[in-house]
């Protein structure tokens, strides 16, 4: 039957991200192709384990048989495996009845040259090569971390949660920070408190997500919540407010951290994926909720990170982090409601 991927949603996710390969990847990287392709066909009636992308695409999918949404949610699995070590993929997605019945695998080949073949919305990965050339070329794209725990996790709708500059908002407001310090960041934005932050990499994704809530919500209860965790404090926070007032969308909860960690609020909110743009709140994330990177794309000039008293970090390096230590700020918590009117082998 005939499918136009253009008004549907799509979710494009490498097998890596779907299922947990780490022992595969590990003999890639360690014995070359040739190796772990014979692991993958002596193996083939093996069963893989769910990996980080897993929930959430489970969370997603089961929203098309319990919500009227005029997008269906289709995901397709996008691998740098061949065709031959594909059959243990697909023979997983059958036993944990997911209902994946798309699969492009390159044979080693980049995946970012396809997503617009895919009219992919979202692209998930446990590749930074993927995920960055994704970023690149303009498509909402997360670097999955590892995550091993599944308890506490809501077992129906769907929760996502979001960080706030450089992913749903550009990461203008980061670079004045990092150019003349949290003062000059607070005054920045004092004076245009009325004017909307720009887009960020993800501004899309969370309209159509924001959409698919509203569409969910029309047969009952929402099945969709989301929630926005920002390192940001008053009086930063209500342009924040007026930015997604403009932009029409419903949200569910809103956190203002001031510098405060956000993992014990990711836990709390529970969410089955969490977007953030900085290593230093994935890494502690991603140990109590399933967590993806967004990068920056290479085109545009590095962040500075609008955190005020986290780590200064390297995303790119294994060294020990280095404090930077400054006053403390208060966080504020605002709930907000509006409704919407408008080469790895994986």
């Amino acid at each position: 039957m005939p499918v136009d991927l253009k008004t549907a949603f799509v979710v494009g996710i490498s097998s890596r991200a779907l299922f947990d390969l780490a022992a595969e990847e590990e003999i890639f990287q360690n014995e070359g192709l040739e190796a772990y392709t014979q692991y993958q066909l002596d193996h083939e009636n093996d069963v893989l384990s769910p990996g980080t992308g897993f929930p959430l695409v489970e969370a997603m999918l089961s929203l098309n048989a319990r919500a009227s949404l005029k997008r269906k949610i289709i995901v397709v699995v996008m691998s740098k495996n061949n065709a031959e070590t594909s059959i243990r993929i697909s023979k997983s997605i059958k036993h944990h009845n997911l209902d994946i019945t798309r699969g492009a695998y390159t044979s080693g080949e980049p995946l970012a040259r396809y997503l617009g073949a895919f009219h992919v919305d979202l692209f998930l990965s446990a590749s930074k090569t993927d995920v960055q050339a994704a970023s690149d070329a303009g498509f909402a794209a997360g670097l999955i971390y590892p995550y091993r725990r599944e308890d506490g996790l809501p077992s129906e709708g769907l929760r996502i949660a979001f960080d706030g500059d450089a992913v749903l908002f550009s990461d203008e407001s980061e670079r004045i920070y990092q150019a003349q310090g949290l003062d000059g960041f607070m005054a920045h934005e004092t004076a245009k408190v009325h004017q909307p932050l720009p887009d960020g990499p993800f501004a899309n994704l969370f309209r159509n997500i924001a959409d698919l809530q509203s569409q969910s919500a029309a047969s009952g209860a929402p099945l969709i919540r989301t929630a926005l965790i920002t390192a940001r404090n008053a009086p930063a926070d209500e342009r924040v407010i007026r930015t997604l007032r403009n932009w029409q969308v419903r949200i569910d909860e809103v956190f203002f951290m001031g510098g405060a960690p956000k993992a014990p609020v990711l836990k709390a909110f529970a969410p089955h994926i969490f977007f953030d743009d900085q290593a230093v709140h994935c890494e502690p994330a991603s140990e109590v909720v399933p967590t993806a990177q967004v990068l920056v794309s290479s085109g545009k000039p590095s962040q500075a990170k609008l955190d005020f008293e986290m780590p200064v970090v390297n995303i790119t390096s294994d060294e020990d982090h280095q404090k930077k230590p400054v006053a403390s700020v208060p966080a504020i918590v605002i709930a907000f409601n509006g409704e919407k009117s408008a080469s790895e082998a994986s």
